[in-house]
C-alpha cells in the first residue's frame, strides 16, 4: 500500500446516525443571516448567525430537548423564524414562532390544535407581510386553509375545503385559482375558478392509478393564469406541464427523454430535495428535478441558467436544497453526494465569490465511504428495473454476504446519494443492494401501474430477481442474503420471511405493515378520500369481503406459521401510520412458536426512529443480527 492510499475502516453507528454538525442551511430574505440545523440540548436545533460569521459566533434560537427539528423557514420579515414540531413522532405537527430579537425566549405555538389535528403545510404568503398560509385539519376530516399573523399569532379562516377530496389551489395572493377534485373512481379532475363569479370550468381529468400519491405536482402559477402539473400526457415519462386557465392548452415546461420528474419531495416537503426550485420573490419556477442514474436538474427559467452553472462548478454532486435572498443575488446551495453528504456553499452572484460553509461531518472523510453505483436488470416478466449497489471497500466483490435494502412507500424510490444504512453495512463487509421494484415512483407510468394487485406478488418477485442478479454476477453468496426495510420496506421484509423464508438468512422489519386490512382500517379520517388512487386500487378495500380475504392472504401475519427466518423488529410506540399492535401481535405469535425474534420498541418514536440514540441502538442491533445470522 502506498502512502496515498486510504485504508478502509469500519464506521460506527455514532459516526453515521448522530446528528450532523451542520445541515439544512437557509439564507434570510434580506441576505444577511444564515439559519441551519446543528446539535444542541442533545437534539437538532436551529442556529442563526451572520452570513459572514462562523459557527462559534452563532446563536442557538430553538431549545428543543425532546425531538430534533427538521423543517424550518424564515418569515418574509427576517425577525421571525418558524419551525414545525410534533410530539415523540406522533405526526401531530404544530407551527412554532421564534423571535430572533429574543432568541432565548420560549418558542410560541402558532397552531394550538387539539390532539389528532395537525399542520399539513405552511408557507409565507408573499402578498401579505408577516403572514403564513397554513393548511390544517381543525375539523378532523377536512383540510382547511388559514392565515396566521406571525407577530400577533392571530388565526383567521381563509378558505374551507369545499368537500371531501376537494382541494383549492391558490395563486400568489392566496386566492382560489383552481380546484382539484378526487372523483369516486380515484381520478383527479381539475377546474379553473372564475375570480369574479366563482364558477368552475373543467380543464382536464387525470387517471388516478397513474398517480397513486395523487397528482404529485399540482399548483397554480403565481398570477393564477396557468395550472402547473406533473403529467404523463400520452407517454410513459412524467413531464412538467402548464395548462392555460382560459383555453386549456397544455404546454410542456420541462421533460427529459427516458426519465420522469423526481417526486420524492412529496414524501417530506422541506426535508427532501425539492422537485421544483422557485424564485423566492416571484414564485416562478426556476428548475425541475428528474430521476436518472443520478438525479438531473433541468433549468426552466433562462435567467437562472447562469446561477445554476456557477453552482454546478462547486461540487461533483447534484444540487440538493437551494435558497436565496429576495434580490436573487445571494444563494445557499447544498449538494447530494454518495460519499460527501450535506455539503453546502454560499454563492454571491454580484461578486462571483463562493465559499464552502462549515463541514457537516469533520470527523469523517469521503474516502471512508463506499461509492453507490447504479445498476439495471430485467424482471422475469421483462420489466426493466433500476437500482443501486454499494460494495464494501477493501473486499473482492465475490461471494459477499448481501443485504437487500427495500425502500418504503411503496410509491417513492431509491435515488443516488448518501445512504447511512448502506454505508454502515458496507463498512462491515456486506454488499448492499437497492432496487426500484415495480410501483416505485420516477420510472414511468408502465412501471408504476405494473404494481396494481401485486403486493406480495410481482413486487416481491422483483426483489428476488434482484437478488438472483447479484448472485449471477458472482457478487452475492446465495446462502448469506438478508432483507431489510422500513414501512413498506418492513412489509417486504416480512413477506420475504413469511412467503420465501428459504431465500433469506435474516430479516429486519422497521415499522412494517404486518396486516394490510388492519393498516387500512386505522388510517385517519382525513386521508379517506385520497385512498382510492393508491391503497384501494393497488391493494384492495377491506370493506369488500372478497377483497379483504385477498388482502389477508397477502399479509405476513396470516402466514406467521411459515416464518422461520430470524427476525429483528423495530417499532415506535406513537406510530400514526402503522399501529404498534401489528408488531406486538406478530412478535407474540413468533415467540409462542419459538422463532428467533428480537423486538425494539421505542416509547418516544413514531413511524421510524428519529432520535439519534434510538437510531444508534437500532443500528447496533442490526449489526449484531446480521453478524449472528449471515
Amino acid at each position: 500500500m502506498t502512502s496515498t492510499e486510504h485504508r478502509p475502516r469500519r464506521l460506527e453507528a455514532e459516526e453515521l446516525f448522530a446528528d450532523p454538525a451542520f445541515a439544512s442551511p437557509l439564507i434570510s430574505p434580506d441576505g444577511n443571516r444564515l439559519a441551519y440545523l446543528a446539535p444542541a440540548h442533545g437534539r437538532r436545533n436551529v442556529w442563526v448567525r451572520s452570513i459572514d460569521e462562523e459557527h462559534e459566533d452563532a446563536r442557538c434560537v430553538t431549545h428543543d430537548e425532546r425531538r430534533g427539528i427538521s423543517t424550518f423557514f424564515f418569515c418574509d420579515d427576517p425577525r421571525w423564524l418558524l419551525y414545525l414540531q410534533d410530539t415523540d413522532g406522533n405526526e401531530d405537527w404544530h407551527l412554532f414562532r421564534v423571535d430572533l430579537r429574543s432568541p432565548d425566549a420560549p418558542a410560541f405555538d402558532l397552531t394550538p390544535l387539539a390532539p389528532g389535528s395537525r399542520v399539513f403545510a405552511a408557507e409565507p404568503l408573499r402578498s401579505r407581510p408577516a403572514t403564513v398560509l397554513t393548511t390544517m385539519n381543525r375539523r378532523p376530516a377536512a383540510l382547511d386553509t388559514f392565515l396566521i399573523d406571525v407577530p400577533t399569532g392571530e388565526i383567521t379562516l381563509h378558505h374551507e375545503q369545499p368537500g371531501p377530496g376537494q382541494d383549492l389551489l391558490l395563486d400568489g395572493d392566496g386566492e382560489p385559482a383552481f380546484l382539484a377534485r378526487v372523483t369516486d373512481d380515484g381520478d383527479t379532475e381539475f377546474s379553473a375558478i372564475d375570480p369574479a363569479s366563482g364558477q368552475h370550468q373543467v380543464l382536464l381529468r387525470v387517471g388516478g392509478a397513474d398517480h397513486p400519491m395523487g397528482v404529485e405536482i399540482q399548483q397554480a402559477a403565481p398570477d393564477g393564469s396557468g395550472l402547473v402539473l406533473g403529467s404523463y400526457l400520452d407517454g410513459d415519462d412524467m413531464k412538467l406541464v402548464r395548462v392555460d386557465r382560459i383555453t386549456g392548452e397544455i404546454r410542456v415546461l420541462a421533460a427529459v427523454e427516458g426519465w420522469s420528474l423526481d417526486i420524492l419531495s412529496v414524501l417530506a416537503p422541506g426535508v427532501l430535495p425539492p422537485t421544483l426550485y422557485t424564485d423566492r420573490h416571484s414564485g416562478e419556477i426556476l428548475a425541475a428535478r428528474f430521476t436518472g442514474p443520478r438525479p438531473h436538474i433541468e433549468v426552466i427559467d433562462p435567467a437562472f441558467a447562469e446561477v445554476h452553472a456557477a453552482l454546478s462548478e462547486l461540487s461533483d454532486g447534484v444540487l440538493g436544497s437551494l435558497s436565496s435572498d429576495l434580490s436573487g443575488q445571494r444563494w445557499i446551495a447544498t449538494f447530494l453526494h454518495d460519499r460527501d453528504p450535506h455539503v453546502a456553499w454560499f454563492h454571491d452572484r454580484t461578486t462571483g465569490v463562493s465559499r464552502r460553509l462549515f463541514p457537516p461531518s469533520p470527523h469523517r472523510a469521503p474516502e471512508d465511504l463506499a461509492p453507490m453505483e447504479p445498476i439495471s436488470l430485467t424482471a422475469r416478466d421483462g420489466l426493466p428495473l433500476q437500482g443501486f449497489l454499494t460494495l464494501p471497500r477493501g473486499h473482492p466483490p465475490r461471494d459477499l454476504p448481501l443485504v437487500l435494502e427495500v425502500h418504503g412507500g411503496p410509491w417513492v424510490h431509491d435515488s443516488w446519494g448518501f445512504n447511512p444504512q448502506a454505508q454502515f453495512l458496507a463498512s462491515r463487509g456486506y454488499a448492499v443492494l437497492q432496487v426500484n421494484y415495480r410501483g416505485s415512483s420516477g420510472y414511468g407510468r408502465r412501471h408504476t401501474l405494473a404494481a396494481v394487485g401485486e403486493f406480495a406478488g410481482a413486487m416481491h418477485d422483483d426483489l428476488l430477481d434482484a437478488v438472483d442478479w447479484a448472485v449471477a454476477q458472482g457478487i452475492a453468496d446465495p446462502e448469506r442474503v438478508a432483507i431489510l426495510g422500513a414501512s413498506y420496506g418492513g412489509y417486504a421484509a416480512l413477506v420475504g420471511a413469511a412467503f420465501t423464508p428459504e431465500r433469506f438468512a435474516a430479516a429486519v422489519d422497521i415499522v412494517g405493515i404486518a396486516d394490510l386490512t388492519s393498516f387500512l382500517r386505522n388510517l385517519p379520517p382525513v386521508s379517506r378520500p385520497y385512498l382510492r388512487s393508491n391503497w384501494l386500487t393497488y391493494v384492495g378495500d377491506p370493506e369488500d369481503p372478497a377483497q379483504e380475504a385477498d388482502m389477508r392472504a397477502r399479509s405476513p401475519l396470516t402466514h406467521v406459521d411459515r416464518i422461520t427466518t430470524p427476525l429483528l423488529i423495530a417499532h415506535g410506540a406513537n406510530d400514526a401510520r402503522v399501529q404498534r399492535t401489528e408488531s406486538d401481535t406478530l412478535v407474540a405469535s413468533l415467540r409462542e412458536r419459538g422463532v428467533a425474534v428480537r423486538y425494539l420498541l421505542a416509547d418516544d418514536e413514531g413511524h421510524g426512529f428519529g432520535n439519534p440514540e434510538n437510531q444508534i441502538r437500532l443500528q447496533q442491533a442490526i449489526a449484531e443480527h446480521f453478524a449472528t445470522h449471515l
